[in-house]
This record gives structure tokens, sequence and C-alpha cells, in this order.
């Protein structure tokens, strides 16, 4: 279910009003659902461009459809409108939509992509780098691989010991350390140079 505030209905029926199109409707739908860049996206939607597996919801007035595969990520959700000096601001707010943390009973691989995903990754991206779980050894070593500006960076050891080692270990219980299985020597673009 999604909750839709009356500001809101009154705003994207007010849009739809605009249109003059009959059968006009708002079509919503989850982006890089269940990864930290989880966005949604909103639109006029018209009958015929509906696939016919699109959950729909009566919001009064207008329809929002939710496609199908969004609807796992923005199951409860909520929408908003509301005024200001510029005009109005939409806010969507969808606890889903950027994954869920594994269960406690989740395999460590899990529980470490896991953090990869929603922590590591974000904070190596402001350099254009990433790093890719490979694996993860008996005794609770992480396998690692470098991507993107961390290849073949000279501060690459630093952000392996003092960055994403700590992290794991903060949060995964049974990460032990960290191992680097990249080639650095044929990175072509580090962020720091060797």
């Amino acid at each position: 279910m999604i909750d839709l505030s009356d500001n809101a209905r009154a705003h994207f029926l007010h849009l739809i009003t605009q249109q003059d199109m009959p059968g006009l409707g708002i079509r919503l739908r989850a982006v890089a659902a269940g990864t930290p860049k989880g966005d949604c996206e909103l639109e006029f939607c018209e009958p015929s461009d509906l696939r016919g597996d699109e959950w729909e919801v009566d919001c009064g007035g207008f329809l929002l459809f939710v496609e199908s595969a969004s609807v796992p990520f923005l199951d409860g959700a909520s929408i908003d409108y509301t005024k200001d000096a510029t005009g109005g601001q939409l806010s969507i707010k969808a606890p889903r939509l950027r994954g869920v943390p594994p269960a406690d009973d989740a395999s460590l691989f899990e529980r470490v992509q896991y953090v990869i995903d929603a922590e590591v990754n974000p904070q190596l991206a402001s350099h254009g780098g990433r790093v890719s779980l490979r694996g993860i050894e008996a005794e609770g070593i992480v396998v690692l691989q470098f991507g993107g500006g961390c290849h073949g960076c000279g501060m690459v050891d630093v952000t392996l010991r003092n960055g994403i080692e700590r992290t794991l270990r903060e949060r995964v219980p049974g990460v032990t350390g960290v191992r680097d299985v990249t080639d650095h020597s044929s990175g072509s673009k580090p962020y720091y140079a060797r």
C-alpha cells in the first residue's frame, strides 16, 4: 500500500487536470531499486502506456500505477507535497527502496555484500572507484577486487586497511580481515598515482 497525502493527491489532480487528457494517470517506478542509488520516478501515464501488470491505486480522481517490478520496493511508501515560497516540494519516502539489511541468519557473503553496496562503494565512488566482493575464505578473510579510480591507486593500501577492513570488521561479525586480489599495475586511471 502507498500512502498519498491529501496535499499530494490535490497536487497530482491539479497537474492531470491541466493536461486535459481523458484517462491520464501517474506512473511511479523504482530505479536502481535495492541499491544505494535507488530512486523513484514519477511521470504522466496514458492508458496506452500501460503493460497491464501494474499495481493500480485509485486516488480519488486519478489512478496511480506502480510498475510491477517496483512493488516490493515501494510497498509502504508515502508521498507528500508541501507548499513553500518557491512553489512546493514533492517528497517520496520509501523505506525499502535502497534495500533491506540482510537478516541475522543471512550468510556471511550476503552480509558483507550489503555493507559493500550500502557503505563502502558509495564512499569509493567519490574518487571514481569501487570494490567487488570476489569471495570469502574459510577463516573469514574477505577477498576484494578494486576497479575504477581505485585500480592502481597509490592510496589503495590505506583505503583497504583503514577504511574497508575496519568497516567490515565492525559491521559484520565473522570477518577477520581483507585481501586485495587486484593487479594494480594495470590500472589506467588511478585517483592517486603510485
